[in-house]
């Protein structure tokens, strides 16, 4: 399920690049004036299955009008578009909209400074139809990584479009986990992905790098791709997809997609 809120800047018209890990505590925050256990547990713990955690929700900030600098977003209207997605209604969604009825406000922090902005409008989205292949474009990049050993240790290693082999194999695992996750249903199913390359060939550069500055901690640099593809296999395991964002560090806003209509 997909909320689309209108969100208007009251007291700031600069926004930096990298303003994920900012938004993801404006949301966190708000589920936590209607739950403040569930806010808790789904920040702190997650959805766990062997051993590793999953939160189930993504997001994407689309700014109506706006130019950009070498390191900042300049808004030349006030009004924000915050989409949300999660397949978690009654534990997510509910609790997110309970919470900015109640706060009406959501609050970010850079470099110190509080902004709030103001919810001026909330809807829920239409739920597209999902099949057996479907073609998407990505409002974030789509992170997804692996291990490999650098300088004699084991570090993460961020796929790059040419990575095919390793993109489909660790995205089609992401996703079943993800399903297991939501239905309790072990999924043997599987998904194919491939970038779109016309696209490709018209943008070399398809990678962006985005720091992740949480406050007190090192700043986090991940490599995502942000190009148009198509995906073809499962529709149980897309339609996860789409709901909780493909690929890792979703809450982050990453990997969150939009369906292409031919």
């Amino acid at each position: 399920m997909r909320l689309k809120i209108e969100l208007h800047a009251r007291d700031t018209k600069k926004f930096p690049f990298n303003y994920h890990y900012q938004f993801s505590s404006a949301i966190y925050l708000l589920l936590k004036f209607s739950s403040p256990e569930f806010s808790d547990f789904l920040h702190n713990i997650g959805y766990k299955l062997n051993g590793k955690p999953y939160k189930l929700f993504s997001f994407a900030v689309k700014f109506e009008n706006y130019k950009t600098t070498s390191n900042e977003i300049l808004l030349e209207s006030p009004r924000i578009h915050l989409i949300i997605t999660s397949p978690k209604i009654d534990e997510f969604i509910k609790n997110f909209v309970i919470g900015s009825f109640e706060r009406t406000f959501c609050y970010l922090s850079f470099g110190g400074d509080e902004h709030k902005l103001l919810i001026k409008n909330m809807e829920l989205l239409p739920e597209p139809e999902i099949k057996d292949e479907m073609r998407f474009t990505l409002s974030n990049p789509m992170v997804l990584s692996t291990l490999k050993e650098y300088k004699g240790k084991l570090s993460p290693y961020y796929l790059r479009p040419e990575d095919k082999v390793d993109i489909n194999r660790i995205l089609a695992g992401n996703l079943r986990s993800k399903y297991e996750l939501v239905t309790q249903i072990h999924s043997k199913g599987n998904v194919e992905l491939d970038w779109d390359e016309d696209y490709l060939r018209k943008h070399p550069r398809v990678t962006k790098k985005i720091t992740i500055n949480e406050h007190g901690r090192s700043p986090v640099d991940v490599i995502g791709i942000q190009a148009p593809f198509k995906i073809k296999g499962d529709p149980e395991l897309i339609r996860i997809g789409y709901e909780c964002g493909f690929g890792e560090k979703n809450s982050m806003g990453f990997g969150m997609a939009e369906v292409v209509y031919s």
